[in-house]
């Protein structure tokens, strides 16, 4: 159940690319909240704004006007070194192509990003162990990527985006690589990882795959076109007598 604090936060922003002598607005004047505890699908056609709203909630970006906010931070007021430590311990990310090292294997790579955090950690190994366990590869922690099927890899970058205890997690076509039964059981698990109160702001074309959030925000032309409860709610809602 999401909280009334937005862990997200956009006000009128504006994302404009410029390619020779053309503008493209990317993003124009976009504001929304995205409460901590929600489970959010961004959908829309390719050139929509969806994969430049998700750089900006990953610090990956910042936007050319507006002003964004992640975990109640103005991004417009952070340094580089500040957004590098938000990236690595607010926000864990999940790509389509896994984007595991091939030459290391499954506990290295979930391993990694916490060699880099500026926090303290009691015990890297057996908080990396865990993460692994949590997506059900505790027996697989020796393989390498070469040895995990697609859905395998895909979990041990779930466990790897998890490692730092982020707040929100951002999954970028998740399932994109993946076939229909490996779909369900990657969502499945992000919807474990959302009831345990992680945010989750998923960006997908497929309208299967957004029904496992509880909200679809829908974008066109840089704009939010409709933004309501997807299936999930609706499921919940039900049950709920509401």
């Amino acid at each position: 159940m999401s909280s009334e604090k937005p862990i997200i936060s956009c006000r009128d922003v504006t994302k404009i690319y410029r390619m020779g002598d053309q503008e493209v607005r990317a993003l124009d004047g976009v504001s929304l909240d995205i409460a901590e505890g929600e489970f959010v699908a961004i959908m829309g056609p390719s050139g929509s704004g969806k994969s430049s709203l998700m750089n900006l909630i990953g610090a990956l970006d910042r936007p050319t006007s507006g002003e964004m906010w992640i975990n109640g931070k103005a991004l417009s007021e952070m340094n580089r070194d500040e957004l590098a430590d938000l990236r690595n311990e607010t926000v864990g990310f999940v790509f389509q192509q896994f984007n595991l090292l091939a030459r290391q294997d499954a506990f290295n790579n979930v391993k990694l990003p916490l060699r880099y955090a500026r926090k303290e950690i009691a015990d890297v190994d057996a908080r990396t162990k865990e993460c692994l366990e949590m997506v059900g590869l505790g027996t697989r922690m020796d393989h390498r990527p070469m040895q995990l099927s697609g859905g395998q890899q895909q979990r041990v970058a779930i466990a790897r985006a998890l490692s730092n205890h982020p707040r929100i997690v951002l999954a970028d076509e998740p399932t994109g690589a993946l076939d229909t039964k490996t779909t369900v059981e990657i969502m499945e698990l992000l919807q474990t990882l959302n009831r345990q109160g992680i945010t989750i702001v998923l960006i997908t074309h497929e309208p299967d795959v957004a029904r496992y959030a509880r909200r679809q925000i829908h974008f066109r032309d840089g704009k939010i076109e409709v933004d309501t409860a997807g299936a999930a709610s609706v499921e919940t809602k039900r049950a709920q007598g509401g």
